[in-house]
C-alpha cells in the first residue's frame, strides 16, 4: 500500500522506495532481523547526511531520524522496502566527542554487521563533497574491498560547491575508487536540491533486484 496522501507514480523504482517503513533498531547484530533477502547499508561520518539521503531516496522526510548533534545515531536502524528488501542506517563514525568506549562498541558492531551479514548486497558510503576521503572513509573503502562488498559513494551537500568544484571532487573520489575495485562507484548528491536521486535509485535498485532497475554491474 502506498503511503497515505501520496500522488500515484509510474516509475517502479520510485514506487518501491516510497514503500519503505521503519522496521526495527538493533544495538548488536544478534538483535537484527533474520539474515535473508537483500540488504543495503548506509555508512559515513557523523553529519555527512546519511539519514537525509535515505529520506530523500524514499521520498519521506521523517523516515530516518536526522539530528544536528553528530554521533546521535548509535544503533543499526532497519527500514523495510518489502519483506525481502531492507535499507540499514549504520552508526556514524569519526566524531571526536564520542567517548572512546562508545567508539569501540560502534566499531565492533560495524565489524560484525559488515563481515557477517550474508544478505548484505552493497554499501552506500556517504561523504561530504566538500571534505571527501577522510581517514575513516578510506578505512571503510579498504574494509569493503577486503570483504569484498560493492560500494557506491554519495558525495552529499554538492549544492555547497560550484560546478567546477563538484566535478573536481567527483573526479578525485572516482580516481581513488578505481584503485580499490571496479565494483566501486560514485556520484554527486544533494538532499537540499534533490540532486542525484534517479541515479542513486538505479544503483541501489540493481543491488536489491527491484523491478525497473538495471542488472547489477550495468
Amino acid at each position: 500500500m502506498e503511503p497515505a496522501g501520496r500522488d500515484a507514480v509510474s516509475d517502479p523504482l520510485e514506487k518501491a522506495f516510497r514503500r519503505a517503513r521503519f522496521l526495527t533498531s538493533a544495538a548488536r547484530l544478534e538483535q537484527a532481523p533474520p539474515d535473508d533477502g537483500y540488504e543495503i547499508a548506509f555508512a559515513g561520518r557523523s553529519n555527512a547526511g546519511k539519514s537525509s539521503a535515505i529520506n530523500l531516496l524514499c521520498d519521506q522526510r521523517k523516515l530516518a531520524r536526522t539530528s544536528r548533534t553528530p554521533g546521535r545515531t548509535q544503533l543499526l536502524n532497519f527500514f523495510e522496502i518489502d519483506p525481502e528488501r531492507r535499507l540499514v542506517d549504520l552508526p556514524g563514525y569519526g566524531y571526536a566527542r564520542v567517548a572512546e568506549s562508545v567508539k569501540r562498541d560502534w566499531q565492533g558492531t560495524l565489524a560484525d554487521y559488515l563481515e557477517r551479514r550474508a544478505c548484505l548486497r552493497g554499501l552506500v558510503l556517504v561523504m561530504d563533497a566538500r571534505h571527501p576521503l577522510r581517514d575513516y572513509d578510506r578505512q571503510m573503502l579498504a574494509w569493503a574491498n577486503q570483504i569484498p562488498l560493492p560500494v557506491h559513494v554519495l558525495l552529499t551537500k554538492a549544492d555547497k560547491l560550484n560546478r567546477r568544484q563538484s566535478e573536481a571532487a567527483l573526479a578525485e573520489v572516482s580516481e581513488v575508487l578505481r584503485e580499490f575495485s571496479t565494483d566501486f562507484s560514485a556520484q554527486t548528491f544533494s538532499a537540499l536540491k534533490r540532486w542525484g536521486v534517479p541515479e542513486a535509485r538505479q544503483r541501489l535498485g540493481a543491488w536489491l533486484a527491484l523491478e525497473g532497475a538495471p542488472p547489477p554491474g550495468d
